[in-house]
């Protein structure tokens, strides 16, 4: 019995497969160099700004998002009741975060009860603090639902 020519040259190109890795160098762990260099992960210091600081960012945010994604004209006019509910909340090696709530008032004369959060290096490319905010009754897209829940510790 014959063999085909495809099993010939198949068994040809495995022999030449194994031949090339059986003279590969040997792998090996990371010298301390290698593993020490760079790679020491996040130092964050926890110095995050009181609760009023990210309230500009949230007035922005939140009339670019209603003029843009949803054609609304609402705007926040004002804030009051603004406190802290937590700082760093879960382990101290966690991301720093800053809990605040509050109350927003509407330019439809409505009060909305606001919860948020200032993360460090949470901004662009990490590059400063974010914030993350939630008007109760206006998370349209349900990222923080039920009631802005997922917003709060």
């Amino acid at each position: 019995m014959r063999a085909a020519p495809f099993l010939k040259s198949s068994a040809a190109g495995f022999a030449a497969l194994l031949g090339v890795l059986a003279l590969a160098p040997a792998a090996q762990a990371a010298n301390p160099l290698e593993k020490n260099f760079w790679l020491s992960g996040p130092r964050y210091d926890g110095n995050l700004p009181e609760c009023e600081a990210g309230l500009p960012s949230i007035t922005h945010q939140f009339a670019e998002k209603e003029g843009t994604f949803w054609n609304s004209a609402l705007r926040i006019t004002g804030y009051a009741r603004i406190q802290e509910v937590a700082f760093r909340p879960w382990q101290s090696d966690n991301i720093p975060r800053r809990y605040c709530t509050g109350d927003a008032l509407l330019n439809d004369g409505k009060v909305h009860r606001l919860h948020y959060s200032i993360i460090e290096d949470g901004g662009l490319a990490g590059f400063a603090d974010g914030v993350e905010f939630c008007i109760v009754g206006l998370d349209r897209n349900w990222a923080f639902n039920p009631a802005c829940k997922a917003a709060r510790p």
